[in-house]
């Protein structure tokens, strides 16, 4: 009775049982009141030979609310209860055994191999001396490998067949100082039993498998057959051979802990071949990426039909599955694949150094900017040491701190944050700069200066790794729901209520003020009231989640209704606002001029339908006269007038305006799958975006028309928020980290049999930086031109005559073209993003070698299963997410250029008829 994973498990095999869901962790009473439901009548009746009760609140209490919340002691004082009830229950032959199937951190997580997650508690009790051993002073600490064996032995059940622990023989001793010989003769017996057990186990996996080592496995096999003459020796002569039984003992020992040596030894087996191959792929990989982002801005730049990369992968195959098969040895899928892959290259990597590299030196294909290199080398070697993966929230703070200190003194060097006063003291043969230089110096500096303080106010935010014990996670990570004190709760739920609305009120004013508000488009109009919906509803949702367990019992139902309703409604709204922007991405305000106004002929209007002739003779000439002068109108208009003219308003945020609505729309579902006080690091981050895009915007020049070329301390910068807004969400590159609670929002019944769902979830949850990060590269691009927008610039008109001159305003009002410069050079435009996207990969490609070379080369290190593993497999999952966010990015850039070319195309047939 109680947690369901038992019927997955033993299906069929309990002759009765009462199971309920156990996935749903905010859910502490319902499997624990189940069981208490059945479980003393059940105990009464006597029908049963073995009784299994498995509780599950302390356990979920610990994922909701920690080990030190008051919930948990309730929870504790009634298992306290539970076990008092059972114990008054028990019969003479009947053995009580409590026992935990984990411990928990600090935190009320578990799933890692620390001190408090291994450790678990072992009672046993019956009302008879079933075990004639006085119990230790001090607790024992119990291998969970022995376990097994020990509980087998004690309730008269075989050992089960796969088991590989030793037994804790000490538990059969007896305590009678006259019987020692009975003593160790019982801890030699149920060793023994043990050993035959696994004796069996061996030798039937060393028949399957055949992956043992010889040596090893002959020698156990022999200590073992002496060791079991030895003792059967001693059962038919067992007086005064106290010393011999202490040597069968040992030797039993001695086995059972070789076999378990050499069966760990033996399942950490590595695939030398896979892991060259996958290495060698992810290098390739990532020099293709460097490789093309440089040679496309050479204008014989062209990739291949996709035809000719198939063939050359294929010709690769062939050839390695040949060698294969000539060397006898065995075709590998995975090896195949890789070879494929690598074959697919060739080609490309051949024409580039026939046809480009041969015209420029190999540093060429180097364009990283020295500080920038030093930087991804840091990082590339940071992945090789254990420490520095533990300490990788810290150390990326240092790094993105130190790329922004070197873009300021980047601006430094280049004379951008001089006073303007040096700036405007002409020089011998030049003429003084004009531009207010000295105030972008100042705007710079404040930047920089923000930038840094972003940094730092986000790391407040963190979780300590297990592997430091003297540091202590910000008390912010957890829910409001954990706190205790009703003024803090309310006070928090405030600042984060704050957070959301600061968040979409600079949402809000962005669009205003480059006036992409003001459009008519649906994508905005759901932006003015489809997100403060959004707002008050995950602001509901937060109210109801933390303080559902203080709701009053009449209320419950409709507060856990509402808790369904609301994540979905949040939800739904965002999927709602992004399909608009996809469907109309053009958000921009035009207006149709047609010259002067024309005096047209007033029609008397009429209430109905003529009712006379005389109706009729006096309305047909005027709409005849009026069809006239309309054809009139139109043919002057062509003639002297010229074409119709269309305003077009905001169209030099066109991209962006879209950009930072579907960013916005992103962050809400993602803010909603974490714990309410992260709405502050998710308004840090984009606070921090915006900053440090100004501030790369500053030092990026725009050369028109073309190429566009986003710098590498950019890209570098932005990957490096990334993982750094990672750790400020609270999460680590371990699995006991992860936020499970994720899986439930919106869904707090569960999911049922259904497993991708609440992987999604919590693969959101976990990545939601990656993805958001991701997604939003492509402003790289495109802020630079933004920011041209710093008001209105001055074109002079040319000179003409002298009367010309004073009728006409010298200077005229242009208004900036801003990204519209991309729409100049289409080609440019298309290289730069390609050229965007590649460098992103290479650095995160860079990332993923790095921690794939480490958990190779230190597959034998101590750490490798709680460091680098996890780091790879964190790593790994990243990009891929970052990689599907940046295709989503750029494909909505694309989406939005189709859109205005077809929108121009549109004016253009417009005009002609």
């Amino acid at each position: 009775m109680g947690d369901d994973t038992w019927k997955d498990l033993f299906p069929g095999a309990f002759s009765q049982a009462f199971f309920f869901s156990s996935f749903n962790v905010r859910d502490l009473h319902t499997v624990d009141n189940g069981i208490m439901e059945h479980l003393y009548p059940t105990l009464d009746s006597g029908e049963w030979d073995v009784l299994i009760a498995h509780f599950l609140g302390v356990d979920h209490c610990g994922h909701k609310h920690g080990p030190h919340h008051p919930e948990m002691a309730n929870k504790l004082s009634q298992m306290d209860q539970v076990i008092q009830g059972i114990v008054e229950r028990l019969e003479n032959d009947t053995l009580l055994v409590v026992i935990g199937d984990h411990g928990m951190t600090k935190s009320g997580d578990h799933g890692g191999d620390s001190e408090l997650e291994i450790s678990a508690a072992l009672f046993l009790y019956s009302p008879t001396a079933l075990f004639l051993r006085p119990p230790p002073e001090e607790p024992e600490v119990i291998p969970q490998i022995s376990l097994v064996p020990t509980l087998a032995l004690l309730l008269g059940l075989p050992i089960p067949f796969g088991n590989i622990g030793e037994v804790m023989a000490e538990l059969f001793s007896v305590v009678e100082d006259s019987q020692p010989h009975s003593s160790a003769l019982a801890q030699a017996t149920a060793l023994y039993l043990n050993a035959q057990q696994v004796f069996r186990f061996l030798h039937t996996y060393s028949a399957a498998a055949q992956d043992l080592q010889v040596k090893e496995f002959h020698r156990l096999n022999n200590l073992f057959s002496k060791a079991s003459a030895d003792y059967l020796r001693l059962l038919q002569s067992p007086q005064g051979a106290e010393a011999a039984l202490q040597t069968v003992i040992t030797e039993l020992q001695e086995f059972l802990r070789g076999v378990r040596a050499l069966c760990i030894e033996s399942w950490a087996r590595f695939s030398l071949v896979r892991m060259a191959g996958g290495a060698a792929l992810l290098a390739a990989a990532c020099f293709l990426c460097l490789l093309i982002a440089q040679w496309a801005t050479s204008p014989d730049f062209h990739l291949p039909p996709l035809l000719i990369p198939v063939t050359w992968g294929l010709a690769g195959v062939v050839v390695c599955a040949g060698l294969l098969a000539t060397t006898e040895l065995k075709l590998d899928p995975v090896v195949l694949g890789a070879v494929a892959a690598m074959g697919s290259v060739l080609h490309i990597l051949w024409k580039a150094w026939a046809g480009w590299g041969s015209k420029r030196p190999l540093a060429a294909l180097l364009p990283i900017p020295r500080p920038v290199l030093l930087l991804l080398l840091i990082r590339f070697a940071a992945f090789f040491s254990d420490s520095f993966v533990v300490a990788e929230a810290r150390a990326i703070r240092f790094l993105l701190g130190s790329l922004i200190l070197l873009l300021v003194a980047q601006l430094h060097w280049e004379g951008k944050l001089l006073p303007p006063k040096l700036l405007t003291i002409p020089r011998i043969g030049f003429p003084a700069p004009a531009g207010p230089s000295g105030h972008k110096g100042t705007h710079a500096l404040g930047l920089g200066v923000g930038l840094l303080l972003c940094i730092r106010l986000a790391g407040l935010f963190h979780r300590c790794p297990e592997e430091t014990p003297a540091c202590h996670s910000s008390p912010w990570l957890s829910p409001l729901a954990s706190m205790v004190g009703g003024r803090a709760k309310n006070l928090w739920y405030g600042a984060c209520v704050g957070a959301l609305v600061a968040l979409s009120a600079a949402v809000r004013l962005w669009l205003r003020r480059y006036g992409n508000l003001k459009s008519p488009e649906p994508p905005v109009l759901f932006v003015r009231w489809g997100l403060p919906l959004m707002v008050l509803g995950t602001a509901a949702y937060w109210a109801l989640a933390s303080g559902a367990d203080e709701a009053p019992p009449r209320l419950r139902a409709l507060v856990a209704g509402a808790s369904v309703v609301l994540p979905r409604a949040v939800a739904g709204l965002a999927a709602s606002g992004l399909l608009l922007l996809l469907w109309r991405p053009v958000t921009v305000l035009a207006k149709a001029t047609m010259g002067a106004p024309r005096i047209r002929t007033v029609l008397t209007p009429f209430s109905g339908p003529p009712t006379s002739q005389a109706d009729l003779d006096y309305v047909v000439p005027q709409i005849y006269r009026h069809m006239q002068e309309e054809i009139r109108g139109r043919l002057e208009r062509t003639k002297s007038q010229g074409p119709l003219t269309v305003a077009a308003y905001q169209l030099g945020s066109v991209y962006s305006a879209a950009m930072v609505t579907a960013l916005t729309l992103l962050a809400f579902p993602l803010l909603l799958l974490h714990a309410e006080r992260i709405s502050l690091v998710f308004l840090l981050l984009f606070l921090q975006s915006f900053l440090l895009l100004h501030l790369l915007a500053a030092g990026i020049p725009i050369t028109t028309p073309g190429p566009f070329i986003v710098p590498w301390q950019a890209v570098s910068a932005w990957a490096l928020m990334a993982t750094q807004t990672f750790y400020s969400t609270g999460h680590q590159p371990v699995f006991p980290t992860i936020h499970w609670h994720a899986a439930f929002v919106g869904f707090p019944e569960g999911h049922g049999s259904s497993t991708w769902l609440p992987a999604l979830l919590v693969g959101a949850n976990t990545f939601a930086s990656h993805l958001l990060f991701a997604v939003g590269c492509p402003l790289l691009l495109l802020w630079p031109f933004l920011c041209e927008s710093q008001g209105s610039q001055k074109r002079r008109q040319p000179q003409g005559n002298e009367a010309e001159a004073r009728v006409g305003p010298e200077e005229e009002e242009v208004e900036p073209l801003m990204e519209m410069r991309l729409r100049d050079a289409p080609h440019h435009f298309n290289v730069a993003l390609l050229q965007l996207g590649l460098k992103y990969l290479f650095v995160l490609g860079i990332q993923i070698l790095a921690c794939a070379l480490a958990a190779s080369i230190l597959r034998r290190h101590l750490m490798v299963w709680k460091v680098f593993a996890p780091k790879f497999i964190f790593e790994a999952m990243g990009f891929i997410v970052s990689s599907v966010g940046l295709f989503l990015g750029l494909a909505l850039v694309m989406r939005v250029d189709g859109a205005v070319s077809s929108w121009f195309q549109q004016l253009v047939l417009a005009q002609q008829r």
